[in-house]
């Protein structure tokens, strides 16, 4: 098993029974796990009676239950005075007879401003006592005797060292049976409150987290029972890393997947991440407050209104922190993983013998994997497509979930596209740039842009374009209004009216800064994609959705493919008809706008300049070429020559016969 996620001998096993009835044939192991929560040992250094004496105190074999009954003769945590006040002040009078209860109640407050330190102290003491006392385990062992059992892994744990639990925390989502989740459930919230719970964390981390200041390792410096700001630091440092920001420290790979697992394991429950959960307590009841927990449903409502004026500075910087680790590995969105669990399986993408593991964890991989499975006509789940979608909508809506973006763009973004962060607006500056529309983009920032728009694959939906769904809005609506919504033919409809009065200025800008990417990749059109790709394999040797080739670049497959298209029988093998239908489409369009036709664009700029620098209309550029045919550089003058002789050809194939 991991040792990143060897939690010292998870205690709780008492927590389920603070929420939790006894149930027939399960008293005996409910009475053991309330005897050892209401007799923990002593808390070194805090008040209280001793501790690890049976004698001491008088067991109370019921503590937990409701309703409240007479206080007990076991020692409390409310009968301390470094705690009263805190208690008195903000947990209800019936919890506090049971110690679980109280801690509880104390540890999801803010730390520093609403529990004083000497309490804080005690509450770290008390918890430490409870991981790492080892009677705990037999209680685990007969709460989740059928889980055990059946989970392979757990059932061969040496018992005695605390992995047991470790496992069952592990494998909580395999859980079924109701009294082992619960416990397990309430074990995790305790173990996660602070950092010096999770077996290995600490040893793993220590010179990381004394090289990046994120605060004191030892016990008793800093003893605050919540310490998710140390781990909320150590991501930061892991975001910059991958990054590669100016002074940014290389995290150790063992303190590395420590920082992963546990982001792994508190995706499902957004209390677990303790930073985000202080940073987004007010954002959640504002946004979110009918959202069920568990699942990572919580995540997945803040991410949504990540953007929204009313959102707190601190919890959308904590929110993008953790899209960047789901961005370095999608396991850390419990509800992507779980939704898309089988079809990985199924497309077998993660058994890449050839791709290291950190690279089939990314995000993008997983995207480029799938979305490659749905492009060749494979099924994959409803669920996990809804999945897909969403985080590919992250992907375009902030450009800083991208490490390359952000590497690679840098020097763009500071001299164009500052400022411009929310909702998508700096990737489509950034496009605007690569565009050629405000000076020269370095050739990685480029390819950064046109690896992500892959990703993001708005091509297949304009709704995954936030800005280009709200500048397109009334477009569609109008002009585009027979087209069902998502449909990708949208895209293409909304090229046919680029310069008719149905559209609007900013439509155009968004579509034009788009469809630039678009016509480098044939692959990014995809209806192009579904009706040329036999095609495309027979006569211009492509690969696949996901695969790229130095010998024969995205942009040189549309080349292959309309030399193809007006071939006669005698000259050779042609298209089929639907790929000829949508090469002529491509044709069509790319005719608008120079910057549309990747090769026109290349080997007639010089000639652009210096015959039709005034012909700034549809359309115009084209026709200013053919009619200086004669004065081009030859480059030039072969590619506008091929465009013209297909232009008429296509005029020919539309006209009726009896007009030839």
């Amino acid at each position: 098993m991991a040792d990143c996620i060897r939690v010292p001998l998870l205690l709780l096993l008492i927590c389920v029974f603070s929420s939790l009835r006894p149930i027939r044939g399960q008293n005996n192991a409910m009475a053991k796990l309330a005897l050892n929560a209401d007799n923990p040992q002593k808390p070194p250094g805090g008040p209280g009676p001793a501790l690890g004496n049976p004698g001491a105190a008088e067991r109370n074999p019921i503590a937990g239950a409701s309703p409240p009954r007479k206080r007990s003769a076991g020692w409390k945590l409310a009968e301390e005075g470094v705690c009263r006040e805190d208690l008195t002040r903000l947990c209800p009078k019936h919890s506090w007879n049971n110690n679980l209860a109280v801690l509880e109640c104390l540890q999801d407050r803010k730390e520093e401003t609403e529990i004083a330190a000497e309490c804080n102290h005690l509450l770290w003491n008390y918890k430490l006592n409870l991981t790492t006392d080892p009677k705990f385990e037999s209680v685990a062992v007969e709460v989740c005797k059928t889980t055990i059992s059946e989970l392979k892994e757990c059932a061969t744990e040496e018992l005695g060292k605390g992995y047991l639990v470790s496992c069952l925390v592990d494998h909580r989502g395999n859980i079924s049976d109701y009294q082992c989740n619960q416990y397990i459930t309430k074990m995790t919230s305790i173990v996660f409150s602070d950092y010096r719970l999770i077996c290995g964390f600490m040893d793993k981390c220590r010179e990381d987290i004394n090289a990046l200041r994120c605060g004191s390792i030892s016990t008793g410096e800093k003893d605050i029972h919540s310490q998710g700001e140390v781990i909320a630091c150590l991501e930061k440092g892991l975001v910059r890393q991958a990054e590669e920001q100016p002074g940014a420290h290389p995290i150790k790979d063992d303190c590395k997947k420590s920082i992963m697992r546990v982001a792994e394991l508190s995706s499902d429950d957004f209390h677990l991440d303790r930073y985000l959960y202080f940073a987004c307590r007010e954002d959640r009841e504002r946004f979110c407050e009918k959202t069920l927990a568990g699942e990572g449903r919580v995540y997945k409502c803040l991410f949504n209104h990540k953007f929204e004026e009313a959102m707190t500075e601190r919890c959308r910087e904590a929110l993008t922190t953790r899209q960047k680790l789901i961005a370095q590995d999608y396991k850390v969105s419990y509800s992507l993983a779980k939704a898309c669990k089988s079809d990985l399986r199924k497309y077998r993408c993660s058994a890449d013998s050839n791709v290291p593991r950190a690279r089939e964890a990314r995000l993008s991989y997983l995207l480029l994997c799938l979305e490659s499975a749905v492009h060749r006509g494979r099924v994959v789940s409803g669920e996990c497509q809804g999945e897909m979608m969403d985080y590919r909508r992250m992907l375009m809506e902030d450009f800083s979930l991208s490490p390359e973006i952000v590497l690679q763009c840098r020097a763009e973004i500071e001299g164009h596209c500052s400022g411009l962060h929310r909702k998508g607006r700096t990737l489509h500056c950034l496009m605007r740039v690569g565009r050629g529309d405000m000076g020269s983009i370095d050739p990685n920032c480029q390819r950064a842009l046109q690896s992500l728009i892959q990703e993001a694959d708005p091509g297949s939906d304009y709704r995954i374009d936030r800005a280009l769904n709200e500048a397109c809005e009334s477009v569609i609506q109008t002009a585009c209004k027979h087209i069902r919504s998502g449909d990708p033919m949208i895209l293409s409809c909304l090229m046919e009216h680029l310069y008719t009065e149905k559209m609007v200025e900013d439509c155009e800008h968004r579509l034009l800064e788009l469809q630039y990417f678009i016509a480098r990749d044939w692959k990014l059109d995809p209806v192009l994609y579904k009706k040329c790709q036999g095609d495309a394999a027979r006569l211009c040797h492509t690969h696949g959705w996901n695969e790229t080739s130095e010998l024969m670049p995205p942009g040189a497959i549309f080349s292959c493919l309309y030399r193809h298209a007006y071939r006669s029988v005698d000259q050779g093998r042609r298209l089929s008809r639907d790929c000829k239908v949508e090469v002529q489409r491509i044709l069509h369009q790319r005719a608008l706008d120079v910057k549309l036709d990747p090769e026109l664009q290349r080997r007639c700029m010089t000639d652009l300049g210096k015959w039709c620098s005034e012909k700034t209309e549809a359309g115009q550029e084209l026709e200013c070429l053919q009619d200086h045919l004669e004065d081009l550089v030859s480059d030039c003058r072969d590619v506008v020559g091929n465009l013209t002789e297909l232009e008429s050809e296509l005029v020919r194939s539309s006209l009726p016969r009896q007009q030839l």
